[in-house]
């Protein structure tokens, strides 16, 4: 099994790496955030829901068939109702799910921060949302603003959620791999000389004096 296949590697590289190699376009607004600290940082692949305002059925469906290790996206942007609780969250966790990134809210926080499941969302609501909506799974949706496709490598830390589109995972993790490596060769005062050299060199081109 390859790195890619157990997505197990992606845990040991930090969302800020990421975000320097993907760009803005594949990180989540900070609106999408751990619920409950410190969290861990997590890493599966992408499984995908969608709930309209006011509903969580989909959710709930899911969690009964996500694969273990997979994250499960909402895409909803409800601020009045909740999308799940401390018994989905549970049942979540005891099934394998790595974590919930949800455009919305959960309610439970106390249950959920004391079984330590990730919960990466807008906010916390008492007001549970109802089960009537059916759509499929696995579509492609938008979660913090941000396009998810099923598969897709979700990565979320306290720094922040980013999304590796799945076709570009290996090229990615070479690349964070490289990144990482070479950050740790290089020790504070050789990047405090590299920086001034940079920065002066910026704002000579910008015709700065001083």
């Amino acid at each position: 099994m390859t790195d890619i296949e157990n997505f197990a590697a992606f845990q040991g590289v930090p969302t800020t790496t990421l975000a320097d190699l993907l760009g803005r376009e594949q990180v989540m607004d900070i609106g999408i955030r751990p619920l409950w600290e410190p969290v861990p940082r997590v890493a599966g692949p992408a499984f995908t829901v969608s709930c309209p305002p006011g509903d969580n059925l989909m959710l709930h469906a899911a969690v009964h068939r996500a694969a273990p290790g997979s994250v499960i996206v909402v895409e909803s942007g409800d601020l009045d109702y909740a999308l799940a609780g401390g018994n989905v969250c549970a049942v979540a966790q005891r099934r394998g799910v790595t974590a919930f990134v949800a455009d919305g809210l959960i309610r439970d926080l106390a249950e959920v921060r004391e079984s330590a499941f990730p919960v990466f969302a807008r906010g916390i609501i008492p007001v549970p949302g109802a089960k009537k909506a059916v759509r499929p799974l696995n579509e492609p949706v938008r979660c913090g603003g941000v396009r998810v496709e099923s598969g897709d490598v979700v990565v979320a830390d306290e720094e922040g959620v980013v999304v590796v589109p799945g076709g570009r995972a290996e090229e990615v993790l070479r690349g964070a791999r490289a990144k990482l490596a070479g950050e740790a060769e290089q020790t504070l005062d050789d990047w405090e000389k590299a920086h001034r050299e940079r920065i002066d060199e910026l704002l000579a081109a910008g015709g700065f004096e001083g």
